[in-house]
This record gives structure tokens, C-alpha cells and sequence, in this order.
């Protein structure tokens, strides 16, 4: 067993603030990771290569007032419900290292049921849409060198999978990608760069572009409200107790350092990209930036190779949930390389990848997981579940304006919820009418 891991059975330990906190049992590693570490596990996700499609996603559907308000607003909204889980990551005397775990503790055995629903189908969209965007990033090389055709997107997107799946079979868990973490940054930085740079370039050479919102009134409704749910996809994990079990003591405190990095340090290229992105293009922009933009060809292949290799490894995060579930189940634990632990993850992680692939291949349509992706889940994760367990587990403590104000949030969200489903699923029947399954986008 890896010897910095803390002794994964239940016992009691104490904290730097002399608090006896139970820690469950785990066949991964936690409580190693500073909070500047963690903080890059959060901004990898953010400022993954979805970041080049929200140009196309969020701006062009709620153009320039209400996309860039409502980006921040997302932002600053997103900031605040994470804090109110970050802060309940040792209520009542337990760690609780899993989303499910706390929803278990503090609703009983069915939440914990439901809430890994949620998160199972939050996180398996999400990794679907990092093999979308990954298959994207290889067949963008590929038409800038021959643009012949045969190479079309699905088979991009089984390469993808396949390089998704050996990268998941080498990291055991999530505390493992360290260095990986550095070369996801530097990744993110080349394309993001790339894409601002080249943008801003064909937007400088470019006549007046046109930033109104397309569709009949009717269209107008079901992509905005299909829009928010973006907003709330480009900011929000569905796992932030899984990344915080990694943290080091005081996990409250250290957790929230990271994620005041996130959103203040780490959504800046975010709002850069999208922003220059949409300035450049108009209602034009494409829901993957690098498509629109003109330059050398080996600025833009690299760019391409760079939001290929990242979203290999920001799948990972968003994948290890799951990981942690299967091997904490069947024990693995013990060195990373032993033969039993090697071809677990061969068999278990390649299954799991390989559904993730057939799916990504089926349905290509990136902006449309995203939309179904926020509605059926990051919103109940996020903002619902986020402030009705604040309030279960803080009632005694809370005056009646801070209940009434967690209310309202529960009540607001949960309409959103519903509205933005409705919306994605039509944006999806819509599409399905417009191209066939293993669609060549």
C-alpha cells in the first residue's frame, strides 16, 4: 500500500483543530494534497477544452448582456453553493469523502441512492463529452493536413477512447496525477492562448459582425434557458467532496483556499476565451472555437494535439468517482502495478471508457450534452442538494431570513431544473432529426 496514504479502515483521528473526525473506509489515497494542488485539480477543470466550445454554447444563444452577466453571476452563484458543501465535509463527527455519503448522513439510505444517481449521470455525460471534444481535437489535426474526408468523426473519437482508457489504466487515483497536473495546466494554457490569439486576429481583420440572437421567439426560449444550463456546466464538478477528500488538514479551511483559486485565478481564461471568442465571430462562432479561427496550420494543430491531451487528462477527475467506488468494492489496494490491480483497472476502467466511447460516437452533439448534462444534474447537485443539506444540517443555527433565503434558492433552482431538461431534450430531438447516429460533425 502506497505510503503516504492514510490507513483507508474507519477510525477516529484528530485534526488540527482537536476535533475527532471518522474517516470511511477508501482503496484510494486522501487527505495528502495541498490546497494548491487541489486548486489546480478544480482549474483543470474548469479551463478544460470545453471552454472552447462556450463561445458557441452560452454566448451566441444569450449574446453579449445577458452572457457575460450571467457568466459572472454563474460564476459568483457557483462559488457560494460549493462553499456550503465544502463547509459540511465533516459534519456531525464523519468525513464525509463521497457526494453520496453526505447525502446519506444527513436525508438516509434512499438519498444516498439517489444522489449517486445523479452523480453517476452527471460525471458518465461529462466524461462523454471529454471523448466528444477529444475526437474533435484529432479530426480538427486531421482535416488541417488532408482534408480527403476519410477520416471521419467517429473513428476519431474510438482513438480518443482508447487513449482515455490507457491513461486510466497508468494514474490509480486521483492524488496520483500530480505532474499531470502541471502539464494539463501548461496544455490548457497553449490552446487557450492559441485561441485568443487567433481570434483576435481574424476579429481585428473582420467586418462588423452580427451578435444577434437567431430562431423564432419560440427557438429564442428553449436555447437561452438551454444556455443557463451551461452557465452552470462551465463552473460546477458534481464531485467537489470526492476532490476535497484528497486535501490535507483543515480540510474546511484548505478547501476553501482552493476554491476561491478556482474561481478567481482560475476562471479568468475561461471568461477571456469566451468572451474574445464571441467578439471575433459573432453569432457565427462555432461550438469549438478552433474551428473558426485562420492561422498557421501549425499553430492550429498544435493547439488541437493540446485540447486532445488535456481532455485526456481532465476525464480522469471527472472519471475517478467511479474508479474510487470499483476498487474500493473489490479491494484494490496495494502497489499500482501488482498484477491483480493492473488488470482490474484493464478490464474495469476499459469497460467503463469503452460505454463512454460507443455513446460519444453514437451521439457527437457536444452542446447538447451539456445543456442535459447541467439540467438532470449539475443543478440538483449543485445548487438544490447543495442548499437543502446546508439547511437540514445548519437549521438550529440559521435565523428565519437565512432559511427563508435557502428556500428560495431550492425553489429557484428547481424550476430552472425542470426548464432547462425540457429545453435540452428538444435541442436534442432536434438535432437527431437533423443528423444520424455516428454523425460526421
Amino acid at each position: 500500500m502506497d505510503g503516504n496514504r492514510e490507513d483507508s479502515s474507519p477510525r477516529k483521528v484528530h485534526d488540527e483543530e482537536k476535533l475527532a473526525v471518522e474517516i470511511p473506509e477508501t482503496a484510494h489515497q486522501i487527505s495528502s494534497d495541498s490546497w494548491f494542488q487541489v486548486g489546480f485539480v478544480l482549474t483543470t477543470g474548469v479551463n478544460s477544452a470545453y471552454v472552447l466550445g462556450y463561445s458557441g454554447t452560452i454566448m451566441v444563444p444569450l449574446g453579449w448582456i445577458f452572457g457575460v452577466v450571467g457568466l459572472i453571476l454563474a460564476a459568483a452563484i457557483s462559488l457560494y453553493a460549493n462553499s456550503l458543501v465544502a463547509k459540511l465535509h465533516e459534519f456531525g463527527g464523519k468525513r464525509h469523502i463521497r457526494y453520496r455519503d453526505l447525502a446519506g448522513y444527513i436525508y438516509g439510505k434512499e438519498a444516498y441512492s439517489i444522489t449517486w444517481g445523479l452523480q453517476y449521470v452527471n460525471l458518465f455525460m461529462i466524461n462523454t463529452g471529454y471523448i466528444i471534444l477529444a475526437g474533435q481535437a484529432l479530426k480538427a489535426v486531421y482535416v488541417l493536413f488532408r482534408d480527403d474526408n476519410e477520416m471521419k468523426l467517429p473513428y476519431c473519437i474510438a482513438i480518443a477512447g482508447v487513449v482515455c482508457a490507457l491513461f486510466a489504466i497508468s494514474i490509480p487515483h486521483l492524488s496520483a496525477l500530480r505532474i499531470w497536473l502541471g502539464v494539463s495546466t501548461v496544455l490548457s494554457l497553449i490552446y487557450i492562448i492559441v485561441a485568443i490569439v487567433l481570434s483576435l486576429r481574424d476579429g481585428l481583420k473582420a467586418p462588423p459582425r452580427d451578435y444577434s440572437i437567431q430562431g423564432t421567439s419560440t427557438s429564442k426560449i428553449f436555447t437561452t434557458t438551454g444556455a443557463v444550463a451551461n452557465l452552470v456546466f462551465a463552473f460546477n464538478t458534481g464531485m467537489l467532496p470526492e476532490i476535497q477528500a484528497t486535501i490535507r488538514r483543515p480540510v474546511v479551511s484548505n478547501m476553501m483556499k482552493a476554491l476561491y483559486f478556482q474561481f478567481i485565478i482560475g476562471s479568468l481564461p475561461l471568461f477571456a476565451v469566451t468572451w474574445i471568442g464571441y467578439w471575433a465571430y459573432g453569432n457565427s462562432t462555432t461550438t469549438y472555437l478552433l474551428s473558426s479561427v485562420s492561422g498557421p496550420v501549425w499553430v492550429k494543430a498544435m493547439a488541437n494535439i493540446s485540447a486532445f491531451l488535456q481532455s485526456v487528462i481532465a476525464l480522469h477527475i471527472f472519471a475517478s468517482p467511479m474508479y474510487e467506488y470499483l476498487d474500493t468494492k473489490f479491494g484494490i489496494i496495494g502497489s499500482p502495478l501488482a498484477i491483480r490491480n493492473l488488470s482490474f483497472r484493464l478490464g474495469v476502467r476499459g469497460g467503463y471508457l469503452s460505454i463512454n466511447t460507443l455513446v460519444s460516437a453514437l451521439l457527437p452533439f457536444l452542446g447538447d450534452f451539456e445543456s442535459l448534462t447541467g439540467a438532470i444534474s449539475t443543478f440538483p447537485l449543485t445548487f438544490i442538494l447543495a442548499n437543502h443539506m446546508y439547511l437540514r444540517a445548519k437549521e438550529n443555527k440559521l435565523t428565519n431570513l437565512q432559511k427563508q433565503w435557502h428556500w428560495l434558492n431550492v425553489c429557484f433552482f428547481g424550476c430552472m431544473s425542470l426548464a432547462a431538461a425540457v429545453a435540452a431534450l428538444r435541442l436534442i430531438a432536434v438535432d437527431s432529426k437533423t443528423y444520424h447516429v455516428f454523425a460526421d460533425l
